[in-house]
């Protein structure tokens, strides 16, 4: 009789390492293609995409994950400093009240032992839907497939897109989990091998993704945060000029400019010395959509913030390209540049779209951005390493990362919120089940850690502009957040807006580090 493991769930000698042995393929990899070490050591020599320390113990991490998520104030091993007490508007989201039911994040109470039996009960339900999972992730990676769907029927019995931030995130990660299984099963060929380029059919439409992106920017700092960074630094870097010229990459909305230009309108009336220096009368914004752009939809949103500058003094010029962005349409011919006109190219939650599993890719958009010999190139990025060479770190990582953003909506936005809802349906689901189904060229939300980005930007010939850090944490002191939320600098130059200490997005601008060639 085979025997039983702590789930219920038998399995062979095969599976011997299940639930969970380790949290990287490294054994299993080596027994497959010794070669693969050397991959491994190059990963974690050069670019350090795969943080976590191969040999810690599975469970020893599980622990560490549901204690760091029952924990709020958890996170002291910190990527930035919080050397700033910013003075932030506690009143601009809806928090639950003290008595609401919050089963696995517990209230105080008077009947002090229930709640600590309470409270002992979630961790250990909770620590328990984490192991399950990560048992299912590693069932996934290994093609067990009757395994892993014996575990993700156990999972639906505690996962609940409706339930506690845990059991949320959880669902969503499980229906990821079901997607790679799915596609497992119908593109496994009869040598073994697993066909590329088959997707599964959108969950969301356009029009609920960019609700739901548009809530977000309406009731969390999380987008908010970007556009301020990154219009601060275009306004700082804008010598006196009558005129200047923005590249937005992957364009799928005019909120940014939307706002530059309710900022310049502001400015324009103001008396101060710098905003007398910074009043372009002309703005041309050329924006090169992503793959899922679409041009007449924007066409029309452009034409009214166009009449919307025009009673601010300003003339704002869209010219709308069709993408995705490549190094050929990339050139100054292409994008109608003008001698002695100010450029910046401006990157928003998109660079990370142009990295593959070579990199390659990537270094060669950003090559041909500084042929362009822009200002500066802004560019606003998750703080995550959602693209690490094995998939198991890759799930644990942003399983860690969306259970802080989904514990950060529910604090600012309540358990029954209609809005939370869709931004979790139709928002971070959709990331998630990308970073979670998906590999090769369908796998775009490669997102990176600050050195990452630091690493590749450099030996693209860029470099930071530091000096500039101050100003925009100062400038962050008008972002509207709740509770919870943290805004500080990583001593190189990185903005980073965190929720509990844990980072959660990054913002610098770049300038390059040698005339263009």
């Amino acid at each position: 009789m085979d025997p039983i493991n702590h789930f219920g769930f038998s399995y062979n000698n095969s599976h011997q390492h299940l639930p969970i042995r380790k949290f990287s393929q490294a054994a299993r990899v080596e027994q497959d293609d010794p070669s693969s070490w050397d991959m491994l050591h190059h990963h974690l020599d050069d670019d350090n995409v795969y943080p976590y320390d191969i040999t810690a113990s599975a469970d020893s991490t599980e622990h560490q994950f549901v204690d760091t998520f029952f924990n709020n104030d958890h996170y002291h091993d910190v990527d930035f400093d919080l050397d700033l007490d910013l003075d932030l508007d506690h009143n601009t989201f809806l928090m639950p009240d003290d008595n609401t039911d919050v089963p696995m994040m517990i209230q105080g109470s008077e009947h002090d032992h229930d709640q600590d039996q309470m409270r002992v009960n979630g961790v250990d339900d909770g620590l328990q839907l984490v192991h399950l999972l990560l048992a299912c992730a590693e069932a996934v990676g290994c093609r067990d497939t009757r395994l892993a769907e014996s575990i993700l029927s156990k999972i639906w019995c505690s996962a609940n897109p409706l339930g506690d931030s845990l059991q949320r995130v959880s669902y969503y990660f499980a229906t990821g989990l079901k997607a790679r299984l799915s596609l497992l099963q119908t593109n496994i060929n009869p040598n073994g091998t697993v066909s590329r380029g088959v997707t599964l059919p959108p969950e969301v439409t356009r029009k609920e993704r960019i609700e739901a992106f548009e809530l977000l920017h309406q009731t969390t700092p999380y987008i908010e945060f970007g556009f301020m960074a990154a219009n601060e630094a275009i306004i700082q870097a804008t010598d006196p000029s009558v005129r200047l010229h923005i590249i937005d990459l992957g364009m799928d909305h005019i909120l940014q400019w939307r706002s530059l230009i309710r900022t310049l309108g502001s400015c324009s009336s103001s008396s101060s010395a710098m905003c007398q220096e910074v009043s372009p009368k002309l703005i041309r914004i050329t924006g090169v959509l992503g793959d899922r752009g679409d041009i007449m939809e924007l066409e029309t949103k452009t034409e009214a913030l166009v009449v919307e500058a025009n009673t601010l003094g300003i003339e704002l010029e869209f010219r709308l390209i069709a993408g995705p962005a490549t190094s050929e349409m990339l050139t100054r011919e292409n994008l109608s540049l003008k001698e002695g006109e100010p450029l910046f190219v401006n990157s928003m939650l998109h660079m990370h779209t142009y990295v593959k599993e070579s990199r390659g890719s990537l270094k060669t958009i950003l090559q041909s951005i500084k042929k362009l010999g822009p200002t500066l190139l802004t560019v606003v990025e998750q703080d995550a390493n959602h693209n690490g060479p094995f998939f198991l770190g890759r799930f644990l990582e942003s399983l860690h990362y969306y259970s802080a953003i989904f514990d950060s909506l529910e604090a600012s936005m309540g358990r029954n919120s209609i809005e939370r809802m869709k931004i979790e349906r139709n928002h971070f689901a959709e990331e998630i089940r990308n970073i979670v189904a998906y590999e090769g060229t369908e796998r775009v939300e490669r997102h990176e850690r600050a050195d990452q980005w630091r690493r590749q930007l450099a030996r693209a010939g860029f470099q930071l502009v530091t000096g500039m850090k101050d100003r925009h944490v100062t400038a962050m002191k008008s972002l509207k957040s709740g509770d919870g939320y943290t805004i500080g600098n990583d001593q190189k130059g990185y903005v980073l807006l965190g929720w509990k200490g844990r980072p959660i997005m990054l913002a610098a601008a770049w300038q390059p580090s040698s005339p263009p060639s």
